[in-house]
């Protein structure tokens, strides 16, 4: 049976899957102690997961020490190795946001490249997937059949279009749903840049398409089918790990419920519906599908393409939003500053701030909370790692796209 791993985003908070990662491999290990290879032959990413899923997918050869260096990334990150949180990298797009508001009617016509466009440069970031990721080795783990499809996902902000950006070990036939569509490419550090784009943080990429050029922004946005790229690669197990928490936010500190909201607790909401509301979604979905498929199985034609999909949810145990408050003062000071102009350098902004915490105390608490979490369904996760066999283990589940792979 065809396993699958995909990685959802959540900016600073996908240190969490570092720690998942090396405690799925640890049970890899134990569950098939002579094999070194990752049993994972489908991985997909979005956002922040798109870049934890193309460094795995890397090491297929050799899972656990592609998680361990996940892991040793995650543990020694900090803000600057992902954007400018230097003085006058910050200060320069405070200044240019400020002047908008307050000139932007004497600017008028101006070049565009004078208007802001996001609170923070993450060239940084690129220069660190260049200098960290190895894209020939994706090449070289897809021709030795040690993996079959790894994709990432990010939107167009030109067309509205949400794409699929995928390599795989042999063709496959691209996808075209409702507001969602595939391209078969070679995968590129701009990928991963432009899936991770978190809106009005990040800026946009500027990527070809169809002979032609658009720019593009976190995939997590108008995903409203996050399993569907699995499934679409002939997966029939999902182990999803997600960065947030099931349950909603609520801001660390409970301010006065007649005060109006600031700018960053609005804003942990809205982040909250891009990066959680559409993984819940889709597996309710799954369940629903599921049950019809089970309870009138004799309806199902077998060659509607409907089968049985399993899927395991890992996610965090604890409340992220509480974690980050302990963490905000390691951000730089000049982060600090920035976020407090919208409320998110104290606890009640700190949903918001953890996005923005790359910072090494956050993510090595997040490493071990991911750790423990997958620990904690070892059962069941040691005979999903086991050599794929022909009889279902755990919970199943049905999903809409399995029909039309």
């Amino acid at each position: 049976m065809r396993l699958a791993l995909v990685m959802m985003g959540g900016g600073a908070r996908a240190a969490y899957q570092a720690g998942a990662l090396r405690a799925l491999a640890e049970l890899a290990g134990a569950a098939e102690p002579a094999r070194r290879a990752m049993p994972f032959t489908v991985i997909c990413g979005t956002s922040a997961g798109a870049i934890n899923a193309t460094s795995i997918a890397s090491h297929a050869d050799h899972f656990l020490h592609g998680a361990q260096r996940l892991v040793e990334i995650w543990s020694s990150l900090n803000a600057a190795q992902v954007y400018r949180a230097d003085l006058p990298g910050v200060a320069a797009s405070g200044a240019r946001w400020l002047a908008a508001l307050m000139f932007g009617w004497a600017t008028f016509g101006l070049a565009a490249r004078r208007t802001p466009r996001t609170l923070f440069d993450n060239t940084p970031l690129a220069h660190f997937l260049a200098d960290t990721l190895n894209f020939h080795r994706i090449e070289q783990m897809l021709d030795e059949r040690l993996l079959h499809a790894l994709s990432v996902t990010a939107l167009s902000y030109s067309s509205g279009r949400h794409l699929t950006f995928y390599q795989a070990s042999e063709p496959i036939s691209a996808w075209r749903r409702a507001r969602r569509t595939a391209r078969m490419v070679a995968l590129t550090p701009a990928h991963l840049l432009a899936s991770a784009a978190i809106p009005y943080v990040f800026p946009a990429v500027r990527l070809e398409l169809d002979g032609h050029h658009e720019y593009f922004g976190d995939g997590s946005i108008r995903q409203i089918a996050p399993l569907s790229p699995a499934i679409h690669f002939g997966a029939e197990r999902i182990v999803v790990i997600g960065a947030n928490a099931s349950a909603p936010e609520v801001p660390a500190a409970r301010p006065d419920i007649d005060v109006y909201p600031t700018l960053a607790q609005i804003g942990q909401q809205v982040l909250a519906s891009v990066f959680l509301d559409a993984l819940d979604a889709d597996i309710e979905r799954i369940e629903h599908v599921n049950r019809m498929v089970l309870h009138l199985p004799h309806t199902v034609d077998p060659e509607s393409g409907w089968r049985h999909i399993e899927v395991l949810a890992i996610r965090p145990s604890e409340r992220i939003e509480l974690i980050a408050a302990r963490h905000l003062k390691q951000l730089p000071l000049s982060v600090r500053v920035l976020l407090g102009a919208v409320g998110g350098n104290r606890a009640s902004g700190a949903a918001f701030a953890s996005y923005l915490l790359f910072e090494s105390a956050f993510t090595q608490e997040l490493i071990e909370l991911g750790y423990r979490d997958t620990l904690a369904q070892r059962e069941i996760l040691s005979e999903w790692l086991k050599q794929p066999s022909d009889s279902p283990v755990g919970v199943v589940h049905g999903h809409p796209e399995a029909r039309r792979n």
